[in-house]
């Protein structure tokens, strides 16, 4: 009897070990409010946008010239894959830490430009504070590099950032990183699926 109860509490603990390493953060978004516009200029509330919906979350600027396309692409896959069999209850979140440059306006047309789905993709501008705030919250660097201005006086400058999209449960918490440009589709879509069951 005492070797089948060890079998037992040993089973529980290798279930349980297994669903950590599956999803290895369970960070609580909801102790911050942070006022956000969306691609329409339409004001939002994160985290009550994402509230009971299983999102991924990038981070980008329009004007990137290679990882921000790549994380929005690899977006839009999924995006389309989870259409394509039926599951719409998933939120697409993107959101620019250049908001100086990056107007809702401008967020919209980049969106426009890789015929995304704004059924259920929304991108977020907000003050420097604001985006600052969220980027410290999900872990997220983003630094200016060289600035230079063109003939026209438009200052152009680069950004050194990290690499991300998130995945985040129905109830507001963080599960789970991945490097946005690289990420493996698979393994994000799985991910996606045993959230929301």
């Amino acid at each position: 009897m005492k070797i089948f109860s060890y079998l037992i509490v040993t089973f529980t603990i290798l279930i349980l070990l297994g669903c950590q390493s599956k999803f290895p953060l369970d960070k609580d978004l909801t102790r911050k409010n942070y006022t956000f516009f969306n691609q329409d200029s339409v004001e939002v509330i994160f985290p009550d946008i994402i509230q009971d919906k299983v999102t991924v979350i990038g981070f980008i600027y329009t004007n990137c010239p290679d990882i921000c396309p790549m994380t929005t692409h690899n977006m839009y896959l999924i995006q389309q894959k989870l259409k394509k069999n039926a599951l719409d209850n998933v939120l697409f979140v993107s959101v620019t830490f250049d908001p100086e440059r990056d107007l809702p306006s401008v967020l919209k047309k980049f969106g426009k430009i890789r015929d995304i789905d704004f059924n259920n993709w929304v991108f977020l501008w907000g003050d420097k504070k604001n985006t600052e705030s969220l980027l410290k919250r999900f872990d997220i660097t983003a630094l200016k590099t060289d600035s230079t201005y063109f003939d026209d006086g438009e200052l152009s400058y680069g950004m050194m950032h990290t690499d991300r999209i998130s995945l985040i449960d129905n109830e507001s918490r963080l599960k789970k990183n991945y490097r946005g440009s690289k990420v493996n589709l698979e393994e994000l879509y799985n991910d996606i699926i045993n959230l929301g069951e």
